[in-house]
C-alpha cells in the first residue's frame, strides 16, 4: 500500500505543478464537442473520459490509443448510450494487427441530437429538421519497449445541423509507462488536435474541443481491486463557472457584499475540479462492480436545492468466454440518468473454439 501512496502522491504534486502553469480557454467557444464524450460503458463507469488501464480492453482505445497492442487483433466492440432528450451517442470499433507496422483500430463515433421542428423568424413552421455528427477513427498503437507504448488517432468529422454543414480533422496523440508486473499504468495525452475544413458559416472557424489529461491506475497486489486518478483540462487551470442564479452568488440585501471563499478553498475548489476518481472491483475473473467521482461534474450540474447523486456514476462488468458485456447509469443531473451500454467479443477467441 505504500509504494501505492507514493505514486499517487508524486504524480498528483508534480500534475498539479503544471497545471496551475497552464492556461487555455474551453467550455463555451468551439464545435465537434462529441469528440470529448464518455462513449465506453466501462469509462463512463469510472467518471472520465477515458482510462489508463492497460488489460486489452478494445473499447478503451478511442480515448487512449497508447493501449491498443496485439491482444486486441480481431476484437469488435460496439456502444451505445442513451441520454435523456432523445440524444443517442456511441460507437462501432474493430481491431486488427498487422505484424510488422503494429496493431490498428478503426471505429466510428457518432451523436444523433433527434429531430427539430423548425420555425422562421415570424414564428411559422418550415418544417423537421436533424441535427447528427459523426467521427471515423483510424488509431494505432505499438509498444516501444515492454514498458512503454505510443499510440495515435485520426479523425475525420462531419456535422451536419439542419442546413448547416462542417467538416474537421484531427488527432490524438499518446504514450503509457506500464510496470513490469503490469499492476501500474500512467498515460500521456493530447486529444483533439485539428481544426475545421469547412466551418458551418464561410470564414467563421471554431476551435476543436483540444484537452490534455494525464491518468493513472493501480491494480491492489493481494485484492482485485483497482484504483484510477484522471486529471482532465490541464491545459487550463482555473474552470470555475461562475452562476449568478446560485444562491451562494448572490449579493447580502443588505451589505451588498457577496460571500468569498478563502484562498484556500479557492486553490482546493480549483485543484479538484481538474480530479476524476474511479475504482473497479473484480470478482473471480468474471464480475466488475465500478463506481466513480467527477467533482466537477458535480459542482455544474448540481441543483441549488438537492445535490443528489450528481457527478457520480455507478456501473458493472460482465464477461462471459469471448464476450464481454458493461452497464453504466450515470446521474448527471439529480433525477436525469444516463445509461451506458457496451457489448465487446472476442472474434480471435471465437475462430479459435470453432
Amino acid at each position: 500500500m505504500r509504494h501505492i501512496l507514493r505514486k499517487t502522491t508524486l504524480f498528483f504534486c508534480i500534475s498539479t505543478l503544471f497545471i496551475i502553469h497552464a492556461s487555455a480557454q474551453i467550455g463555451g467557444n468551439g464545435t465537434f464537442k462529441f469528440l470529448g464524450y464518455s462513449n465506453s460503458a466501462r469509462i463512463a463507469g469510472l467518471g472520465g473520459n477515458f482510462l489508463a488501464i492497460n488489460d486489452n480492453d478494445v473499447t478503451l482505445t478511442q480515448a487512449n490509443p497508447s493501449l491498443i497492442n496485439p491482444s486486441m487483433n480481431n476484437n469488435l466492440a460496439l456502444s451505445y448510450v442513451n441520454n435523456p432528450g432523445g440524444i443517442n451517442y456511441g460507437f462501432v470499433a474493430f481491431a486488427h494487427n498487422f505484424d510488422k507496422v503494429g496493431c490498428f483500430v478503426g471505429s466510428l463515433q457518432f451523436i444523433n441530437d433527434g429531430t427539430f421542428t423548425g420555425a422562421d423568424a415570424s414564428g411559422n413552421l418550415t418544417g423537421d429538421f436533424y441535427a447528427s455528427e459523426y467521427a471515423l477513427n483510424i488509431g494505432w498503437g505499438r509498444h516501444l519497449s515492454p514498458l512503454f507504448s505510443i499510440g495515435a488517432n485520426g479523425k475525420l468529422i462531419f456535422s451536419q445541423l439542419e442546413t448547416y454543414r462542417s467538416f474537421g480533422i484531427a488527432v490524438d496523440v499518446a504514450g503509457s509507462y506500464n510496470s513490469k508486473d503490469e499492476s501500474f499504468t500512467a498515460s500521456l495525452i493530447g486529444r483533439n488536435i485539428g481544426t475545421q475544413l469547412v466551418p458551418y458559416l464561410p470564414g467563421q472557424y471554431e476551435p476543436l474541443p483540444f484537452e490534455l489529461q494525464i491518468g493513472l491506475s493501480e491494480k491492489l497486489s493481494h485484492i482485485p481491486l483497482r484504483f484510477s486518478q484522471l486529471l482532465t483540462n490541464l491545459q487550463k487551470w482555473d474552470l470555475t463557472y461562475f452562476d449568478p442564479s446560485d444562491p451562494a452568488n448572490i449579493a447580502d440585501p443588505i451589505t451588498g457584499q457577496v460571500k468569498q471563499k478563502s484562498g484556500v478553498a479557492k486553490v482546493a475548489d480549483g485543484m479538484m475540479r481538474h480530479v476524476v476518481l474511479g475504482a473497479e472491483l473484480t470478482i473471480a475473473k468474471v464480475l466488475a462492480i465500478r463506481i466513480g467521482y467527477n467533482y466537477q461534474r458535480r459542482q455544474e450540474l448540481k441543483l441549488t436545492t438537492k445535490a443528489g447523486l450528481t457527478g457520480f456514476t455507478m456501473g458493472a462488468g460482465l464477461r462471459v468466454k469471448m464476450f464481454n458485456l458493461s452497464y453504466t447509469r450515470a446521474s448527471y443531473t439529480a433525477g436525469i440518468p444516463m445509461n451506458y451500454i457496451t457489448v465487446a467479443v472476442s472474434l480471435q477467441e471465437f475462430v479459435k473454439k470453432q
